[in-house]
């Protein structure tokens, strides 16, 4: 089964709807795909619509976390959205994602960017507000090229100039609201560079904690650090997920270019009660 366990649409920071990513997911030949956007399942009810055929939607979001001071993303998969708790961490996290987007246009202002809150929210749309809509902005307004630029210490990589903190969770009681939600997560991109650095040891005490899985295969991972991820996640009883974290036209429309290793798909689907998977047929 070819199953991308990682992907974005417009619903966070995408530039495809859901309708499109299932689309440009069928098209890349995939038998699977996890619609993971950030902390919001805002855009499953428009991809489950869109289904048609064998392809299998897999429920899921990207969880927004903190360990040790350095951001950490969870993959979180087939969990309940009703479940009281976790939809509360949610709505949290959303929320404080408005109050760091303000903080940061006014910083940007600060330092000569010219750019607005109404500018970036049109940017947004409806979709839960993040650092691409931002850098987005500041491309629209003439101060950097494109949208990698921003991610540097002079703009809003972490600890630049206009980067603000906000609320995440920690990543243990992260896994363990999933798993009381029915769900599973695997560890997002842990070698994708320094701002999502976790350790072997980090990576380990997290598995103790319930941690199903750890992306493998992922665009920014090498094939050295995949050698060693592998070797970790069978040593740990780890799933060795992958997947493309494409985001529309961000990311060179990447669907499908990275998929997770055989019966991933199936030992998630296995190991879950909180929700189901869906087909077009």
């Amino acid at each position: 089964m070819r199953a991308d366990l990682h992907v974005h649409s417009n619903a966070s920071d995408g530039t495809d709807s859901p309708a499109e990513v299932i689309r440009r997911a069928a098209r890349a030949g995939l038998d699977a795909v996890a619609l993971t956007d950030h902390d919001t399942v805002a855009g499953h009810p428009q991809a489950r619509r869109a289904l048609a055929g064998d392809l299998m939607l897999v429920p899921g979001l990207e969880l927004s976390c903190q360990l040790q001071g350095r951001s950490v993303h969870l993959l979180a998969y087939l969990f309940d959205p009703g479940d009281d708790e976790l939809a509360a961490e949610l709505t949290r996290i959303r929320d404080d994602r408005v109050l760091r987007a303000r903080a940061m246009v006014d910083r940007l202002a600060a330092l000569g960017v010219d750019i607005s809150w109404d500018q970036l929210a049109a940017i947004a749309g409806p979709a839960v507000i993040g650092r691409p809509h931002i850098a987005r902005a500041m491309v629209a307004s003439g101060a950097i090229a494109e949208p990698r630029e921003a991610f540097t210490a002079d703009w809003i990589a972490d600890g630049g100039r206009a980067y603000v903190s906000r609320y995440a969770l920690d990543p243990v009681r992260a896994i363990r609201l999933v798993r009381g939600a029915g769900g599973a997560t695997v560890l997002a991109h842990p070698r994708a560079g320094r701002e999502w650095e976790c350790s072997d040891e980090q990576i380990a005490g997290l598995a103790a904690v319930g941690l199903a899985g750890v992306e493998v295969f992922h665009p920014d991972h090498t094939p050295a650090e995949r050698t060693r991820l592998r070797a970790l996640a069978t040593d740990l009883g780890l799933l060795a997920s992958g997947g493309s974290d494409d985001h529309g036209g961000l990311t060179g429309n990447r669907i499908g270019s990275e998929t997770a290793a055989d019966g991933v798909c199936a030992a998630l689907i296995a190991m879950t009660t909180g929700a189901t998977v869906a087909r077009g047929r």
